[in-house]
């Protein structure tokens, strides 16, 4: 290889950032945290930070999602573990300008769990919550608490943010995505409360029951019940082999 001079092109650096998206109160929920440093001290963000020399962009994004939440990516090929995540590359964005410190490119990831204990604030950041997703990208300018007023996320995870939130309502249509909402056994009426919260509409529960238990490889039962939506014995499923849904679950017209 021709011998060449790093000094002659720019510096710069390589973050990843996380969209790390759940179902609580029945309602689609984001992983932000409060910036303990400059830029955008006291703002909320995504969590995220800079790739290690010795890392690839994936293993990145893996330690990051472990400290920020606990969970471990899950390989598809593996059998599933308690605390794993569906974790998947998003996007890439480099504007020039979206890091006033210097050169930034992040490369973000979406990351789906089910309901999510509280999280815990690592690196610079300060505190660390779920918020939803309505108030996040609601006119208002951003998540805020009492005593806050309403600002956008730091630097440009609002659109990061739009990003993953459309990825994942889309990818629902056609996959078998919503069942990484869901914990191992669920019942079609969780499903269900999954689906609504993402789309953010409401379904009729007759239709969706005969559409999910319809198309093949979807759902499989699991030979139990649960009372813990109250009311019947519900039966309980488990996600199938099928990674494509045909016919597919299209999102209704709102």
């Amino acid at each position: 290889m021709p011998r060449y001079d790093p000094s002659t092109f720019p510096p710069f650096a390589v973050t990843v950032d996380l969209v790390v998206l759940t179902v609580r109160r029945h309602a689609l929920c984001a992983l932000v945290v409060r910036r303990g440093e400059s830029p955008f001290q006291g703002r909320w963000a995504l969590p995220g930070g800079f790739v290690r020399a010795d890392e690839d962009l994936g293993a990145a994004a893996a330690r990051e999602l472990g400290e920020e939440t606990g969970l471990c990516a899950h390989d598809p090929t593996a059998p599933a573990v308690g605390n794993g995540a569906h974790l998947e590359q998003l996007a890439t964005y480099g504007d020039p300008g979206r890091d006033p410190r210097m050169r930034v490119v992040s490369v973000a990831h979406l990351a789906l769990a089910p309901d999510l204990p509280a999280p815990r604030a690592g690196g610079d950041a300060n505190s660390a919550r779920w918020a939803s997703v309505g108030d996040l990208l609601g006119p208002g300018g951003g998540f805020v608490r009492d005593d806050e007023q309403a600002a956008p996320l730091a630097f440009d995870h609002a659109r990061i943010l739009e990003d993953g939130v459309e990825r994942a309502r889309s990818k629902i249509e056609y996959s078998s995505l919503a069942t990484a909402f869901c914990p191992p056994e669920f019942t079609v009426g969780e499903l269900r409360r999954v689906y609504e919260a993402v789309w953010g509409v409401v379904l009729d529960p007759r239709n969706f029951h005969r559409k999910v238990t319809g198309t093949p490889g979807f759902l499989v039962p699991s030979g139990g019940t649960t009372t813990r939506q109250g009311g019947r014995p519900a039966q309980l499923f488990r996600a199938g082999a099928a990674t494509v849904l045909n016919p597919p679950m299209l999102r209704p017209e709102v």
